[in-house]
């Protein structure tokens, strides 16, 4: 990095600056021009955005598992029960219950209604299925259908059934409703977050600079990054697969890491003021620095999202481009929009940190670095003990991830007050909590039965591709029957159309039919997960291979555990993509073999054990939280972008040791100046993204808590624990050996330089 002697000496030699260093002059000396283009291309970019609307779409296709095969096959099929269902759920304190005739005409009465409501294609009363009805008569459900997928009914359509629903209850009649596309319609997004975030931010900036003016700047640099990434993702969102709940994660990411990376800029320029330059000398000597730090470690972030490509799994992959474009537009702010405001603020800043150097040299204060200095200096005459009290304490926070179970939040997880979660308990109540998740059994006649019924010499109740999807359907329902963990079944019912059978009579054969069964356990214990392999393992695979069809088991439930499974699966080899490439990247920055191998390995121990609280608190219940499943993407996403940003306190950490060291200090000089010229930086940037992060925490929307609480701890851990205990105790341990490469790697490795010689 540029040492503040020669500040002036560089800035006065134009033909050895930097790209950063040249891109923060002309952002400079045109910083009206440059704010000028920021504010048009965000306008238009968000007026684009607005007058084309946004057209985000979850993809949560699983190629190759049996949910998907299940879900094609009646989408093939033209089957209803592929589409979006709601339930709408009618409990009666009346004593007939829902039977009640005065009852009867007001359900049915609205049930006429919901059925000439936008995007409804058709509507099946309880009193047409006795199924319908619980046992006691209280409670009993209508089934609504969509035109739509679950992830694709417009909210709008859905708020319009919910408002109907509502005016239909009183006068001792409970009412509800239930599905998916429900439950997408009612959670919000980050609401009062972000305000929230930014306001806890600005007042930390605030402490940290004294002065409204520069605390502003890197939360004005953040805002419109964000503002300018929201509108690009929503115009991508109509040429790929943006999942509805991007937006709030690229605010959760783009406000931490924006305000972050500004920050990192800025302090450096205050360094630069307090050394006596000039603010146009100070800004070009931070880009110079600084940038190139933040450049790094914003391209160690994208690495790291890129990482999650590898999964294969479309949802997360939208999601991935989306947050790693937010980064880019984010670095890109702060290496052009902030030196321009510094531009503009500049000398009112220079200013304010004369004076508030006069002050502190009247009272006689210390250096800032001075107690950092202290602080290195202690860790390292004990490293052992810091080591070893900082590794128990890490380990003891991970051992509960080793437990996580994925899945994914459903209604049982919602508000009480919401209509997804007392559609949720009704049914419970009056069906048993098996009845929230159904599996849907697929029966599709002659697609893996071809070599069995030759084998069989031609015969079977379906043999061959002509054989009677509903025959195997009834061999599928007897082998369920009585099997632990099923409480109730219904149909076979042929897929086509998705009609029932009708009553009093058998239907038509046809190539699909479904059985729904019932587990006796609710959609998120394990032993409905547990039913789910019993059932594909060992139930059905004899009724395969005796009626020649191709048995399926599907539906929501079963899709969220095959997800899960995915997601498990494949978890090593993305983390030995993003791990192997941000090794591969350290080694080149810092010439040194150890450093990546420490870096890799602090980092990993710093998110397991911010998995281990998410699961104390999600899947425990710690303080009153609702228990369940972690959701199956957090795990992946929290890896990513916690890795990534831990590089940039490693990296800020790092180079200014490396710096250090180059310029003739010992090791152990080396980290007691570089702790000192960073500490309060890396302490008041973590601190800030922990403020962001943690007010996700105020959402309703589960995963929004737990990835905010999530990157919340990662950072508070790896800022407190990790850089200001682990990595003096460990460069201490080390020596001189941290900065070892074998001289045959030295010659093969680019030159990448963060510092400026």
């Amino acid at each position: 990095m540029i040492t503040k002697d020669a500040v002036g000496e560089r800035a006065a030699e134009p033909g050895r600056a930097s790209v950063f260093e040249r891109l923060a002059a002309f952002s400079y000396r045109h910083r009206w021009g440059a704010v000028l283009l920021w504010v048009v291309l965000v306008a238009g970019i968000t007026a684009a955005s607005s007058a084309v609307g946004s057209g985000y779409h979850n993809d949560f296709s699983l190629p190759g598992t049996d949910s998907q095969r299940a879900r094609t096959v009646l989408e093939r099929h033209g089957a209803a029960q592929a589409g979006a269902t709601a339930q709408i759920v009618v409990r009666s304190d009346d004593a007939d219950g829902v039977r009640d005739a005065a009852v009867r005409r007001r359900v049915e009465a609205l049930l006429g209604t919901v059925a000439e409501l936008p995007g409804v294609t058709g509507v099946r009363s309880p009193y047409e299925d006795t199924a319908a009805v619980s046992r006691d008569g209280a409670a009993g459900y209508a089934t609504v259908t969509w035109a739509e997928s679950a992830e694709n009914v417009p909210k709008e359509q859905v708020r319009k059934l919910l408002d109907t629903v509502d005016r239909a209850a009183g006068e001792g009649l409970q009412t509800a409703v239930g599905g998916d596309a429900v439950r997408g319609a009612e959670e919000g997004g980050g609401g009062a977050a972000e305000g929230a975030g930014i306001l806890g931010a600005l007042v930390i900036l605030v402490f940290l600079f004294g002065s409204l003016v520069a605390a502003s700047l890197p939360v004005i640099t953040a805002v419109f990054a964000v503002a300018g990434s929201i509108g690009l993702i929503a115009l991508a969102s109509h040429l790929a697969a943006v999942a509805d709940f991007t937006p709030p994660v690229m605010m959760l990411v783009g406000l931490g890491v924006g305000i972050d990376y500004a920050l990192l800029v800025f302090s450096r320029y205050r360094g630069e003021l307090l050394a006596g330059a000039s603010p146009e000398r100070a800004t070009r000597a931070a880009l110079d620095a600084a940038g190139r730090t933040v450049f790094f470690a914003g391209c160690t972030v994208i690495i790291a999202l890129m990482g999650l490509v590898a999964l294969g799994l479309g949802s997360l992959q939208g999601v991935a481009l989306a947050v790693a474009l937010t980064v880019l537009v984010t670095m890109a702010a702060s290496l052009t929009l902030l030196p321009a405001l510094l531009g503009v603020f500049g000398a009112r800043i220079a200013r304010q940190v004369a004076r508030r150097v006069e002050r502190r040299a009247a009272r006689g204060g210390r250096d800032e670095g001075a107690g950092w200095r202290r602080w290195a200096a202690g860790v390292q005459r004990r490293p052992g003990a810091a080591l070893l009290v900082s590794l128990v304490a890490l380990g003891a926070l991970a051992a509960p991830a080793a437990g996580m179970r994925l899945g994914f939040a459903d209604a049982g997880n919602d508000p009480a007050a919401s209509s997804s979660r007392r559609a949720y308990d009704m049914l419970a109540d009056g069906f048993g909590p098996g009845f929230n998740g159904p599996l849907v059994v697929v029966v599709e006649a002659g697609r893996a039965g071809g070599s069995a019924s030759e084998g069989a010499g031609g015969s079977g109740p379906a043999a061959g591709a002509g054989g009677d999807a509903m025959a195997a359907g009834a061999a599928v329902r007897d082998a369920l029957d009585g099997v632990p963990g099923v409480t109730a079944l219904a149909g076979p019912f042929p897929a086509a159309g998705g009609d029932r059978v009708p009553s009093g009579g058998a239907a038509a054969g046809g190539p699909v039919a479904t059985v729904l069964v019932f587990p006796s356990s609710a959609p998120q214990d394990e032993a409905t997960a547990e039913l789910v392999e019993r059932l594909r393992s060992d139930v059905l695979p004899p009724v395969e291979r005796a009626s020649g069809a191709d048995v399926l088991v599907g539906g929501p439930t079963a899709a969220t555990e095959d997800f899960a499974a995915t997601v498990a699966e494949r978890m090593p080899l993305f983390v030995a993509i993003v791990v192997g490439l941000s090794a591969l990247l350290l080694l080149a920055v810092f010439r040194s073999v150890l450093i990546p191998v420490k870096a890799a390995l602090l980092n990993l121990v710093s998110i397991g054990a911010a998995l281990g609280v998410i699961t104390l608190v999600f899947q425990h219940g710690w303080f009153g939280v609702e228990e369940g499943p972690i959701e199956a993407f957090i795990p992946v996403m929290i890896f990513a972008i916690v890795f990534g940003l831990s590089m940039d306190y490693e990296v800020f950490l790092l180079s200014r040791i490396h710096e250090e060291w180059r310029r003739g200090l010992d090791h152990q000089s080396a980290v007691r100046e570089g702790l000192a010229a960073t500490g309060r930086v890396i302490t008041a940037a973590a601190a800030i993204m922990i403020v962001v992060f943690a007010a996700f925490m105020l959402s309703d929307d589960r995963m929004l808590q737990q990835f905010g609480l999530g990157l919340a701890v990662a950072i508070l851990l790896d800022a407190v624990v990790i850089r200001c205990l682990i990595v003096p105790a460990v460069m201490q341990v080390l020596g001189r050996r941290a900065w070892w490469l074998p001289s045959w790697l030295r010659r093969a490795l680019p030159e990448v330089e963060l510092e400026r010689r």
